[in-house]
């Protein structure tokens, strides 16, 4: 395939990354909403460095909003070419979204890309739709989160299903990453089952198979202040849909409890406020550790006793992957991709949706577990190969190589 300059092909207004004009014609064109801390977006920025040999790419995405981390550096240190479109966002603004789908179908009619593959709901919106109308040949999609409930209202819920349906039209291949999620495209979608692949999630695990795992507990339970307590960590977006209330409430009905628990939220978001105020209101200043973002999340874990989750919904949770390649126990609501990560139960605990009180039986449960002191400190290879970031290239590269292959285009050559 010949390369040409892209600056030749596309004004420098629309084609731009951080350090000047890209100066390849990609195969594909990746496309999120935003590259904020989170499982999406370490999940694209991994992928596109990780296929730009066979396939270069360019990931487009918004800029991240004013309090949240962003992950654009990373993806510059790992080699990703990417360009930002400041009106690609991740809530509905009419004029910011005809102007980001004009500069997406500019684009592609510019570069031509033989994959246009979108991540996240409102990028899937304006990418799919742009690179129809600009005739790419093949268009994926990947569906990050289980969003057919829990995260809007009644309407908004018939809206979103409403254009994700009339989106599935036009699109090439859909990807699930995980097993219930894919029951969920067909049911909710009504997408044949042909038409979806499933691809979980792949991560860099390596720093966490590869840490020395002692020094990195001890380390972060000194920071801590932890000694003989029961450190219970929660990491990630402090968002509603998360529901952090839910475990602070639980840790309200273990005081008295031996060990005692100390509960370590490691993460920022909006929600950070108002918990903090449930936490004074709980008594719980002392039990309750707010640590913000840390870079150093392989001590987190290490460090940790338990690493829980209590969100409502979710699609395949970073830290529940994270946390069992450093072989920590793990007590999570059973919502969402969770119980396919966790395998039905067999690699950790899985507790209703919103029951503080089977939440609460699960943290004690752990903590009187036989051999607790010694459980699973050494790192789970086998999940770093479930989820590892190879596997992951591999996946999504078989797939293109699949759809490519059925382009007469293709056959012809």
């Amino acid at each position: 395939m010949g390369l040409e300059p892209l600056a030749e092909v596309v004004p420098r207004t629309v084609l731009m990354r951080g350090d000047g004009p890209l100066r390849f014609r990609p195969r594909v064109v990746r496309v999120i909403a935003r590259l904020n801390i989170g499982g999406p977006a370490w999940h694209v920025v991994l992928l596109s460095a990780g296929t730009r040999l066979r396939y270069p790419t360019v990931l487009v995405a918004g800029n991240v909003p004013r309090g949240e981390s962003d992950m654009s550096t990373l993806a510059t240190e790992l080699g990703a070419e990417l360009l930002r479109i400041p009106e690609l966002g991740r809530t509905v603004r009419p004029l910011d979204d005809l102007v980001a789908l004009w500069k997406l179908w500019r684009l592609f009619r510019a570069t031509r890309p033989e994959v246009v593959h979108t991540h996240t709901a409102k990028a899937g919106t304006l990418g799919r739709l742009a690179a129809w109308l600009a005739g790419v040949p093949i268009r994926v999609h990947t569906f990050h989160g289980h969003v057919f409930h829990g995260y809007f209202g009644r309407f908004k819920t018939f809206l979103f299903l409403t254009v994700e349906r009339i989106l599935a039209r036009v699109t090439t291949k859909v990807v699930a990453i995980s097993p219930r999620q894919a029951d969920d495209l067909r049911r909710y979608l009504r997408v044949p089952a042909e038409r979806i692949t499933v691809i979980p999630l792949g991560l860099d695990l390596d720093r966490f198979v590869e840490a020395d795992a002692e020094v990195e507990r001890q380390g972060f339970r000194r920071s801590i202040g932890a000694r003989s307590e029961m450190v219970v960590a929660m990491v990630g977006r402090l968002t509603a849909i998360k529901n952090h209330a839910l475990a602070i409430r639980a840790l309200s009905r273990l005081s008295g409890t031996a060990p005692p628990f100390l509960l370590v939220i490691v993460g920022g978001g909006e929600e950070e406020p108002a918990l903090r105020d449930l936490v004074g209101q709980l008594g719980l200043d002392q039990s309750v550790r707010f640590l913000g973002w840390r870079r150093d999340l392989e001590a987190v874990y290490y460090g940790s006793d338990v690493v829980a989750l209590s969100s409502d919904n979710e699609g395949t949770p970073v830290c529940l992957i994270e946390a069992l390649a450093c072989g920590r126990p793990v007590v999570a609501t059973n919502v969402g991709g969770v119980p396919d990560l966790l395998e039905e139960g067999r690699l950790g605990v899985l507790v209703p949706p919103r029951d503080e009180a089977a939440f609460a039986d699960a943290l004690v449960a752990v903590a009187n577990a036989p051999g607790r002191e010694n459980h699973a400190i050494k790192p789970a290879s086998s999940i770093a190969r479930r989820y590892g970031v190879e596997r992951l290239v591999a996946d999504v590269e078989r797939l293109y190589d699949d759809l490519v292959a059925l382009r007469p285009a293709a056959r012809q050559r």
